[in-house]
C-alpha cells in the first residue's frame, strides 16, 4: 500500500481510488466541542464507561473471601512483619559475616539472637491482639464469651429503658386526657 492509497488520492489518472479506513478524527482544539451531540467518532478518547466491542477486561473484581482485620490486630501484624524482616537480615549479615571472617560477626550474631527474642514476642503479640479483639467484639460465639454477656446487659437495659418510656407515656395519658397536662 502505497503513500497515495494510504491519503485516499490516486497514484495517477488511470488508478481506480482505494478509500483508507475512516481514522477517528480530534476535534479542533481551539473550539470548544459541544457535550451531546459530538459523536463517539470525533472523540480524542473513549470514555470509561464505553467499552469497544470484543473489550474484555484483563481480570474479574471479585468480592474479599476474608473480612478485614481490625485495625489494632492489623497494626500488631505490620509491627511483627517489619520486626521479623529485619531479624532476618541481621541473621543473613551474621551468617556472611561469619563466613568473611569479619570482626563484625559475633555482635551481628547477638543482634540476630535479641531479633529472634523480639519477633518471638511480635508474633504473640499478634495472637493475643486478635483474641482480646474477638473476646471484646463477639466474633468468637462461645459461653465464656465476654461479649456474649455485654450483649445480654445491653439487651436488658434497652427493654427496661423501653419498658419505663411506655409506662410513662401511659401515666400521662390517663391523667391528663388527650394531650393535656395534669396541672395548667
Amino acid at each position: 500500500m502505497g503513500t497515495a492509497e494510504r491519503r485516499g488520492t490516486p497514484a495517477d489518472e488511470g488508478a481506480t481510488e482505494v478509500a483508507a479506513p475512516a481514522a477517528p478524527q480530534t476535534p479542533v482544539r481551539d473550539v470548544p466541542a459541544a457535550g451531546p451531540e459530538v459523536r463517539a467518532e470525533t472523540r480524542a478518547e473513549p470514555r470509561a464507561d464505553e467499552r469497544p466491542p470484543g473489550y474484555r477486561p484483563l481480570w474479574r473484581e471479585e468480592p474479599a473471601r476474608r473480612r478485614r482485620l481490625p485495625d489494632p490486630v492489623r497494626t500488631a501484624a505490620v509491627r511483627a512483619v517489619l520486626v521479623v524482616a529485619v531479624t532476618l537480615i541481621m541473621a543473613m549479615v551474621a551468617f556472611l559475616c561469619t563466613l568473611a571472617e569479619s570482626w563484625l560477626a559475633f555482635p551481628m550474631v547477638l543482634g540476630s539472637v535479641a531479633g529472634t527474642v523480639v519477633a518471638t514476642w511480635g508474633v504473640l503479640d499478634v495472637w493475643v491482639t486478635r483474641q482480646v479483639w474477638n473476646q471484646r467484639h463477639g466474633v468468637v460465639s462461645v459461653p465464656s464469651s465476654t461479649a456474649r454477656a455485654m450483649r445480654r446487659e445491653r439487651r436488658r437495659a434497652r427493654r427496661q429503658a423501653r419498658a419505663a418510656e411506655r409506662g410513662g407515656q401511659g401515666r400521662i395519658g390517663r391523667r391528663g386526657g388527650a394531650g393535656q397536662l395534669s396541672h395548667p
